[in-house]
């Protein structure tokens, strides 16, 4: 079984930051949910902030350097993708918005993806669903239906397993995992089986009869 592989895009600007926090927790909660469905995964991190001057320079010339590149291709290759930005003026950041539109608008289609924000307070968590989700929806990705918002208060008690961070964090987790599982299953299943079309023992020939010569 071929390991699936999870993008995980972080656009927190300081260093540590509960951006990458949050994403990191979800992305463990993720390849873990996956674990017990007997599905291996990877995951690939990617700091926007590590790549700030080479967006800005693509939005400008058209062209990426080779490390934002490779960043790129991550993502639009990924099996899965978390995405997770503070939130700013109501909103998602600048920077994880101008990378997003580095991609390919066809890029993200059919592609699962687990959306995660953090802010000050927990008054800016619906902007996960007027903001972020309408976002992924343009690109024909699938965000699965929760969404993952972290305010400061709630970090003081996330390491508790009852802490409600912890609950929206296994929750979306879960709903990533059962994404990708269905993916794993569609994958597993050659939508073209030569049997199913010709029968056994049957060839194109046979099929096409005269146009054949047979």
């Amino acid at each position: 079984m071929t390991a699936r592989r999870i993008s995980v895009i972080s656009a927190g600007l300081s260093n540590p930051s509960s951006t990458r926090m949050l994403a990191d927790r979800l992305a463990a909660a993720t390849v873990a949910e996956l674990s017990a469905r007997g599905i291996e995964a990877s995951v690939d991190t990617i700091e926007l902030r590590d790549h700030a001057h080479d967006i800005a320079n693509n939005l400008l010339t058209g062209f990426a350097p080779p490390a934002l590149e490779s960043a790129i291709n991550s993502v639009v290759s990924a099996d899965a993708v978390i995405a997770v930005t503070p939130i700013f003026s109501t909103s998602y950041s600048g920077l994880f918005k101008s990378f997003i539109d580095v991609l390919d608008p066809d890029a993200l289609t059919g592609t699962p993806v687990l959306i995660g924000a953090n802010a000050g307070t927990a008054r800016h968590s619906l902007a996960i669903d007027y903001a972020i989700r309408p976002l992924f929806t343009y690109l024909h990705a699938e965000p699965v239906s929760t969404g993952v918002f972290a305010a400061s208060s709630d970090w003081g008690a996330a390491a508790d397993e009852v802490a409600p961070l912890s609950a929206r964090v296994e929750r979306g987790a879960r709903e990533l995992a059962e994404a990708i599982a269905r993916r794993e299953a569609a994958t597993a299943s050659d939508p073209f089986d030569p049997d199913s079309y010709l029968g056994e023992g049957r060839s194109f020939g046979h099929l096409l009869g005269g146009l054949a010569g047979e």
